[in-house]
């Protein structure tokens, strides 16, 4: 089983690619294929067809990018760091920030 350091929500910044430098939040992750969407990068456009739901036309939205290619921002000063995980005072385990030490989960 493959796991990310990334989940849903979190803030990322972009270190490779078109979109390079570019932040924003994960919305969704697939360990599987070890790919992230992120919002606002990546951004392809697809012809759709019009269905019940929705109208057809070009629609513009994110595509999966590889987890290699994005690293945690760093809640301090937003640069972009590694992950590390600790163990809290209440048993917890947490992922913190390598470059600042701050916490990273909620």
């Amino acid at each position: 089983m493959a796991s990310l350091n990334v989940k849903k929500g979190d803030r990322v910044v972009v270190l490779a690619g078109k979109d390079k430098g570019k932040k924003g939040e994960v919305l969704s992750a697939s360990p599987k294929e070890q790919r992230v969407v992120v919002q606002g990068v990546n951004m392809v456009k697809r012809h759709t067809r019009p269905s019940a739901t929705q109208q057809g036309g070009i629609v513009e939205k994110e595509a999966p990018i590889h987890v290699s290619n994005v690293a945690h921002e760093d809640p301090k000063d937003g640069k972009p760091t590694r992950i590390g995980h600790k163990i809290l005072e209440d048993g917890r385990k947490v992922r913190i920030a390598r470059r600042s030490g701050e916490v990273i989960d909620r």
